[in-house]
């Protein structure tokens, strides 16, 4: 009777003899899960500190659209968050970008008013709709003369500016691929992440050769991690990588 006073049916409240096993089986699995969980966090790249602004409130600012084609403002009259003479890349809402709106504003001065989004040194604003959000205005200034920089080899990723800035989290890598996919073709600006900071930078805004949209080529490798060549060129506080397509390498 010994033996079947220990003996363990499921229905039954368990066995004194059995329950400091049951108890450490029970302890184990759950911490096996938990360290389980931890690890593969770990594992994880950092999403990073990329976030829409709102705790700023709407940011409105002044200066000089250049598209790259991707277009950017130059500002000459900024405020508390957004120094005169930073780079501001533009999207407008959703996966659509800025080109459109900016182009016939292009070298000319004008009023943005958005939602700033912000990671690193990567700044982008989301313009509010129609003329609240993008519009010529009276005053003075120049986009600033581009710097070239010479040919440079670059390994990286290709990635949406805006949910790189904060719009997704983390905004990078082949899980992100779809939905950078129809952002950079919205036409909401692409950014480059190198692997090694290229002159203090970590993000740097890519186009095509000659500064047109990026080609099917490197659209094909977003979220991937590759290396190319290219002519980079500094356009105020923005450096412009102008990838070349038939030297993308998709690295391991």
């Amino acid at each position: 009777m010994k033996d079947l006073d220990s003996f363990f049916v499921g229905y039954l409240p368990a066995p004194a003899a059995q329950r400091p096993f049951l108890v450490s089986a029970a302890v184990s699995l759950v911490g096996f899960f938990a360290f389980s969980a931890w690890l593969i966090g770990t594992a994880q790249d950092d999403p990073g500190d990329g976030s829409f602004r709102f705790d700023l409130g709407r940011q409105t600012v002044t200066g000089v659209i250049e598209t790259l084609p991707y277009p950017v403002l130059h500002v000459t009259a900024g405020n508390e968050n957004i120094p005169d003479g930073h780079t501001l890349m533009l999207s407008g809402g959703g996966k659509n970008g800025a080109i459109d709106r900016a182009e016939p504003l292009d070298n000319m001065v004008a009023t943005v008013s958005g939602v700033l989004l912000s990671r690193g040194d990567l700044d982008m604003i989301q313009l509010r709709g129609g003329r609240n959000g993008l519009a010529a205005t009276e005053g003075h200034g120049a986009i600033p003369d581009p710097e070239p920089l010479g040919r440079w080899r670059l390994a990286g990723e290709i990635c949406d500016g805006k949910c790189l800035a904060g719009a997704m989290r983390p905004g990078r890598g082949l899980a992100h691929k779809a939905c950078a996919d129809l952002c950079i073709s919205g036409g909401i600006p692409p950014v480059f992440v190198s692997s090694q900071p290229v002159l203090g930078e970590e993000f740097l805004m890519i186009t095509g050769p000659g500064h047109n949209l990026l080609p099917e080529a490197a659209m094909n490798r977003i979220g991937q991690y590759i290396q190319a060549e290219g002519d980079l060129t500094r356009h105020g506080e923005l450096l412009v990588f102008a990838i070349d397509p038939g030297t993308i390498e998709v690295l391991p």
